[in-house]
């Protein structure tokens, strides 16, 4: 499987691949193009338009899990939750909609790192190696990799109260990181991380996400991917909601938090 783009190519070689509309990346949809003009991302410099992009996708687009990976961006937005191969998708249609070049960086976590999320039959079933993605973008003369999108700060701060707040390195709950208590999340020009720690495999870099998934696919097939679609994501996004709330299921440990209690759309 032979990465169409090159890792070190700037955006000036070849800026139009960087910036095209493709049926992941449908940034030409009604729903994100009106979001791009309400948020006038445009009129902002480059660096705040990245960030202003990748804290709506952090943030204002929850942690959990869609019927697929190779779903299109306006579709993401429309669901209104994502993980990192869905928000990785709709975080680079934004940034082409609003003029920042950006590429796809594929990659596979072991899925020990989704442990707490998955559990029981469902951990039992997941793949071993399980597909994962980020955007780049091109900042301060390297491409810089925006990973730290997956996880919305309500599903984070609900983490550390489930697990008493835990320092240090932490692999599992959707989480690889070398600091859970300060996690490289928030866009200040730099890479930003949450998973980074548990990835195995780096399956290269491409010009988006429909040249991977056609080469490389989804992962999941039969059995198992018609099981995730119709029954186990929705009891997964029970688990990250309960999580994000701060409490166990069927045990609330303490009140919610409020920016939790307005983010539990992953509910199914």
């Amino acid at each position: 499987m032979k990465p169409r783009t090159p890792r070190h190519q700037t955006p000036d070689q070849d800026i139009g691949r960087l910036l095209a509309v493709t049926p992941l990346l449908d940034y030409g949809s009604a729903t994100v193009q009106r979001l791009v003009a309400d948020r006038a991302w445009q009129q902002l410099d480059p660096t705040a338009r990245i960030g202003a992009a990748y804290d709506y996708v952090r943030n204002e687009i929850p942690f959990g899990y869609n019927a697929e990976d190779n779903v299109a961006a306006s579709a993401v937005l429309a669901d209104g939750y994502g993980q990192c191969n869905t928000k990785a998708t709709l975080l680079m249609a934004l940034l082409r909609a609003a003029g920042i070049p950006c590429r796809f960086h594929a990659a596979t976590i072991h899925k020990r790192l989704q442990r707490g999320v998955l559990t029981g039959l469902t951990y039992r079933l997941a793949p071993k190696q399980i597909s994962h993605s980020w955007a780049e973008v091109y900042a301060g003369g390297n491409w810089k990799r925006l990973e730290g999108v997956i996880l919305d700060d309500a599903y984070l701060d609900g983490l550390r109260h489930h697990l008493a707040q835990p320092s240090g390195k932490l692999i599992g709950y959707a989480v690889g990181t070398d600091a859970v208590e300060r996690p490289r999340v928030d866009w200040s020009g730099d890479h930003t991380e949450i998973q980074m720690a548990g990835v195995e495999r780096d399956r290269g870099v491409y010009d988006d996400p429909d040249s991977y998934y056609r080469s490389a696919g989804t992962g999941l097939s039969g059995l198992r991917r018609f099981l995730f679609r119709i029954l186990l994501r929705h009891a997964m996004n029970r688990r990250v909601a309960s999580i994000r709330a701060g409490a166990t299921p069927g045990q609330r440990t303490s009140k919610p938090s409020r920016r939790g209690r307005s983010r539990d759309r992953p509910a199914g």
